[in-house]
């Protein structure tokens, strides 16, 4: 495919109809650094509170990968706001930038694995430190990614970034208790989707918990 904003020919899988194509570097050219910056800049201990604001701006796509930016970014800006984990800016900034390399455009249907998985799971190996030489670090967070890709799994039909992000953060936010005795904020009863009308594929409506 040929992409329609920059020009470079590429093995793609996702065009629109009338046979568009954008690549992931164009899609979402811009908006890392708008995520990264907010992120970088809040203060609050709150990932569903940091989440909401980003996936309401109006140039955040209602699905794509910049969701799993927000999700990455929301959990670990939340964690060093609270206080009790030492959490620098270098590392939100790490945990970004992995997320990026592995939340990749259409691959939730492709590979069978969401990229808002990959980017919870990026948050806990950088704050465990796992590798690939490591024992129960890479353990750990290969547990926090079952879980997640596992409790997303319930809420296809279509996908939707919006409810994975809210689902994956409401797991996290167990493990960051369990893990680091870190006690950050649950989702809100009230947490009321605003992006049904937005959904290319059809909303699931009354099946989402976030419906109204």
């Amino acid at each position: 495919m040929i992409c329609v904003q920059c020009g470079k020919r590429e093995i793609g899988n996702i065009s629109c109809p009338n046979g568009h194509y954008v690549c992931d570097e164009c899609h979402g050219k811009g908006l890392f650094d708008t995520v990264k910056e907010y992120v970088l800049s809040s203060k609050s201990a709150n990932p569903f509170e940091i989440a909401e604001y980003l996936m309401d701006q109006n140039n955040i796509p209602m699905l794509g990968c910049e969701n799993a930016w927000i999700a990455a970014g929301a959990l670990m800006a939340a964690i060093k706001n609270e206080g009790t984990l030492k959490v620098t800016d270098d590392q939100i900034v790490e945990v970004l930038n992995r997320t990026k390399r592995q939340a990749i455009g259409g691959y939730c249907g492709l590979t069978g694995v969401c990229g808002i998985a990959p980017a919870i799971g990026s948050c806990f190996s950088v704050l465990l430190g796992a590798a690939c030489s490591k024992d129960q670090e890479t353990a750990m967070t290969m547990k926090v990614v079952a879980r997640i890709v596992d409790k997303i799994s319930d809420e296809t039909g279509p996908c939707c970034c919006k409810n994975f992000v809210r689902t994956a953060l409401s797991e996290a936010i167990l493990f960051v208790e369990r893990y680091f005795t870190v006690f950050l904020p649950s989702p809100s009863k009230t947490i009321i989707c605003t992006h049904s009308s937005r959904h290319p594929h059809g909303c699931r409506e009354s099946r989402c918990s976030y419906f109204k």
